[in-house]
């Protein structure tokens, strides 16, 4: 197989297990719930902001710092600090919940800002890059600076599509939301938030134990 002829398979390939990630239920997905609760265009805006944190991960493994990704002692500091961010970030959620779905938008800054903060506080994110990621990576470098670039565009345009998708029906959706449909939702999107917290930091603590 040529090189021109296995670069729109390669691209498939990042394409299918990218969407294997963006759609598995999580902090994210939770967040892009409830900003999109607020405006359509929250899903994307959540994107950029984990773009933001996910470009210069790629270039980092790209250039060969990967290894650094699986530290202990990184695991365990991303963990923590990623655990407490998220039992805030539930907190925050399940405080403000009775204004979340006034007409008022919310701040778009306030949407990247917390695709910037998910993405930096998961710990399984980096380590997602510092293995998938880091093989996919291996694959695009066979077609060159250009290889790279366009699987790092593939794999964010998968993020955006989906969480944009996720905001936008929620949007549209919420004027046939009743009271009680709208306490159950922000309730559960704040659960899955602070398990997930618990999650990093009880599994940071045992990986500092028995390190």
């Amino acid at each position: 197989m040529t090189e021109t002829a296995s670069l729109p398979l390669f691209l498939f390939s990042v394409f299918a297990i990218s969407l294997t990630g963006v759609m598995m239920p999580g902090p994210v997905t939770a967040v892009t719930i409830a900003k999109g609760s607020q405006r359509k265009e929250a899903g994307a805006l959540i994107a950029i902001g984990h773009g933001l944190i996910e470009l210069p991960v790629i270039l980092l493994i790209y250039f060969g710092l990967a290894s650094y990704l699986n530290l202990t002692g990184v695991k365990i500091g991303v963990g923590l600090a990623g655990g407490l961010v998220l039992l805030w970030m539930a907190l925050n959620i399940l405080r403000n919940r009775p204004s979340i779905f006034s007409e008022q938008k919310g701040q778009a800054h306030s949407s990247i800002v917390a695709g910037l903060a998910l993405t930096a506080a998961n710990p399984y994110f980096f380590i997602w890059w510092a293995t998938v990621g880091a093989a996919l990576i291996i694959s695009a470098r066979d077609f060159g600076g250009p290889g790279i670039a366009v699987m790092g565009v593939t794999h964010w345009l998968c993020d955006l599509g989906w969480l944009f998708l996720i905001s936008w029906a929620v949007f549209k959706s919420k004027r046939l939301w009743t009271q009680k449909v709208n306490t159950v939702v922000f309730g559960i999107c704040s659960v899955i938030l602070a398990g997930f917290g618990a999650w990093f930091i009880i599994s940071s603590i045992s990986l500092a134990v028995s390190a």
